[in-house]
């Protein structure tokens, strides 16, 4: 008997369009390859519970919010329906970037510096990033994707001008030191049992940011792949990445993102526990790179749907609470 998977996309994150466009794509892939698939395109997570209605495995492609930072999966934990990808908790530290770099640092992993501003704490946070931090600085939501309200800026005014937008959409805003140099990334599959790291990815853009309509306009970014950087670099692009998606306690897939600074050093940015799945996206041009198609990929990741969750550790052989070991 055919397991019937639903495909979720949509939501009502910023991130929508980016999704029903990976949802669709992902769909086509199962459809073509047999599987009894539904795509479930939702406006918001009230449509969430009438859409599971008899789906025995879902396939999460939403993207920011609640799709992604782990408000979906933990519904989907309590309901008992499995589903590719990143627990609650993963996906939670993922999305949370104050909290992911917390985990970086404790690992010895590369990240830029970076000082959080929430309305309470304008005043303080804008003094130590002025103090501790030197322009230009990146400021972006605390909780986001898809370089969705993240500026580049210069001096003083233009900073204090951007946290105050971004905290009034947003939580908190993350001010962070700019890295000039290279934008790399790297993706994470879930290969025979074991975590891979594939082929690195840079991308170069003629905007001052990789941002929006950089990342999902045809023609407005160029993709490298495989990245033209040294093998030393590029193996060591790959082994931070997966310390990255291990410190998290990521499961089955992840992109992270790197900017690989004129120092030589390549400098963790995030980790993204639900990659876009897009034409234009990078974890299907990575896989490609090593014989992976497009419809492959989607059956391997759709392989990774359990109720069970690896633990993180925060230290060898520390098991981080609130996530079961395999």
């Amino acid at each position: 008997m055919k397991r019937t998977i639903g495909i979720l996309s949509g939501g009502d994150s910023p991130e929508r369009s980016v999704s029903l466009t990976s949802g669709r794509g992902v769909y086509e892939a199962l459809q073509a390859r047999g599987h009894e698939a539904r795509l479930l395109e939702i406006a918001s997570l009230d449509d969430l519970v009438p859409a599971l209605n008899g789906i025995d495995v879902v396939f999460n492609v939403l993207h920011g919010g609640a799709g992604e930072d782990g408000t979906v999966q933990m519904l989907l934990d309590v309901m008992e329906i499995p589903y590719a990808g990143s627990g609650p908790l993963a996906s939670a530290r993922a999305m949370d970037k104050a909290q992911a770099k917390a985990l970086f640092r404790s690992k010895d992993l590369p990240t830029p510096d970076s000082v959080t501003a929430t309305a309470a704490t304008l005043e303080d946070a804008l003094r130590d990033a002025e103090t501790h931090l030197a322009f230009p600085l990146i400021v972006k939501p605390q909780s986001g994707g898809s370089t969705i309200a993240v500026s580049r800026v210069s001096n003083a005014t233009a900073l204090r001008a951007s946290v105050l937008a971004i905290l009034d959409a947003f939580d908190a805003a993350l001010i962070e030191s700019f890295i000039s140099g290279r934008e790399l990334t790297a993706g994470i599959l879930r290969i025979d049992d074991e975590d891979i790291a594939l082929p690195v990815i840079e991308i170069r853009f003629t905007h001052e940011l990789f941002d929006f309509e950089a990342k999902y306009t045809d023609g407005e970014a160029e993709f490298l792949a495989p990245a033209p950087i040294a093998d030393e670099t590029a193996s060591q692009v790959q082994s931070i990445a997966l310390e990255a998606h291990h410190a998290l306690g990521c499961h089955g897939y992840s992109r992270v993102d790197f900017r690989l600074g004129e120092d030589g050093v390549p400098y963790l940015l995030e980790v993204n526990t639900l990659p876009g799945m897009t034409p234009l996206s990078d974890l299907p041009r990575a896989a490609a790179l090593i014989g992976i198609d497009y419809g492959d990929l989607v059956e391997r990741m759709l392989k990774t749907a359990t109720t069970v969750r690896p633990a993180s550790r925060t230290q060898e052989g520390e098991v981080q609470q609130g996530e079961e070991e395999e």
